[in-house]
């Protein structure tokens, strides 16, 4: 996607020159100036709908279904993303990033283990984080009997968390997905550390938390109170209970 920018970006400036080279430069910038503004916009409204599509129905929802919610042409769609997968790792990206950075909030502005651990579970199912968990993330297998993620297993006697990818993926997807790890690794063991968290409670389970409380619903309100209701009802789950 960014390559694409780039080209774009190429393009409009060699039009630029060439006209400028035969007298016409003020005429031709002043017309691909909106065709800028157009371009922009028009990008956004399609990662708009890119969102709100993958978040209703799923990353396997078709192409034409983001073009009709962003009320384009499906051209227009494949122009800006020449496959679904650049779309679909587009968007995986930004979410990865933002969940990233909410984990982070919560693990600098809480000092209580708990609070930080639970700010950053309401945050990140308040903002809809868990109808577009990439995939190369959220992906649950059985291993030694324990439902976990594949990309978390733990490397044997270390106890370090590392990316175990069941499909290749592009570098950038790995150092996204492993900053994430990363920081909610912290959450989780901080409150471990401090004996509010359930010593069996892994880094996998609080991204099936955020993945479990955040349904998709027609409502806008009743969404939220379900999904309110359903991380308190996890949260008590995921907490320790003394002896």
């Amino acid at each position: 996607m960014h390559v694409q920018d780039s080209h774009w970006s190429s393009a409009v400036a060699t039009g630029a020159a060439m006209s400028a080279a035969t007298g016409n430069g003020r005429a031709d910038k002043a017309r691909t100036a909106p065709l800028r503004v157009d371009a922009q916009r028009n990008l956004e409204h399609v990662l708009r709908a890119a969102r709100e599509v993958f978040g209703e129905l799923g990353y396997g929802a078709p192409m034409e279904d983001v073009a009709r919610r962003a009320r384009v042409g499906v051209g227009t769609v494949y122009r800006r993303f020449p496959s679904k997968d650049v779309l679909v790792r587009r968007i995986a990206e930004e979410e990865i990033s933002r969940l990233t950075d909410q984990a982070r909030a919560a693990l600098g502005q809480e000092d209580e283990p708990w609070s930080a651990l639970s700010r950053f579970l309401r945050t990140s199912v308040a903002s809809g984080a868990g109808r577009l968990l990439p995939p190369q993330v959220l992906r649950v297998g059985v291993v030694e009997d324990h439902a976990r993620v594949p990309q978390q297993r733990t490397q044997p006697g270390t106890g370090e968390l590392r990316l175990v990818p069941e499909a290749p993926a592009a570098p950038e997807d790995d150092a996204g997905a492993a900053q994430l790890l990363d920081v909610v690794g912290r959450l989780v063991e901080r409150a471990r550390a401090a004996g509010e968290l359930r010593p069996d409670v892994s880094v996998s389970d609080v991204l099936l938390v955020i993945a479990t409380a955040a349904p998709s619903l027609p409502d806008a309100a009743q969404q939220a109170a379900a999904s309110a209701r359903l991380l308190d009802i996890l949260l008590e789950g995921l907490r320790s209970r003394p002896a």
